[in-house]
């Protein structure tokens, strides 16, 4: 298995992944606004036949001055194919976002959206990553369903 830097030709294997393992997908042009605006943050999982099994698709955000102004990471959409999972893909995808979004961009924590029934993801954000819950979003999903907010602060 390989892990790379995602790059614009991946895009449509990487949204490949999004549209079979996940209820929110995107217009095409919001995976291109993320490779180029944040060409360190997004990674692909390859199997050794070179099809995208996996990515990870991340930004970084500078909160308003008034709320400090503080930079962070936040992870948009992660999605490993499920005949892949269980072997630590997803794990290795997030570390490595996570690491360029501290190196690279300074950033003092890393967020995201999970929704509250998904059990599994919330179980390797939580006990395996070192997330927290920092607050629930009321009806963040279109079809009604509350969200988490998670966050996970870089030790400096």
């Amino acid at each position: 298995m390989n892990i790379r830097l995602a790059r614009a030709e991946d895009l449509a294997g990487m949204q490949a992944g999004n549209l079979v393992n996940l209820p929110e997908n995107y217009l095409l042009k919001f995976w291109m606004y993320h490779i180029v605006s944040w060409p360190q943050l997004s990674f692909v999982a390859e199997n050794d036949k070179g099809l995208i099994v996996g990515y990870v698709l991340a930004k970084v955000e500078q909160e308003p001055e008034e709320k400090g102004g503080v930079i962070h990471g936040h992870v948009n959409s992660i999605s490993v194919l499920r005949s892949y999972r269980r072997l630590g893909l997803a794990k290795r995808l997030m570390i490595l976002s996570q690491d360029a979004m501290y190196s690279v961009y300074k950033a003092e924590y890393c967020s995201l959206h999970v929704r509250k029934s998904n059990i599994a993801a919330i179980a390797l954000y939580r006990d395996t990553l070192g997330f927290e819950i920092a607050e629930v979003e009321k009806k963040y999903y279109a079809d009604g369903e509350d969200g988490f907010v998670m966050r996970l602060s870089f030790k400096t």
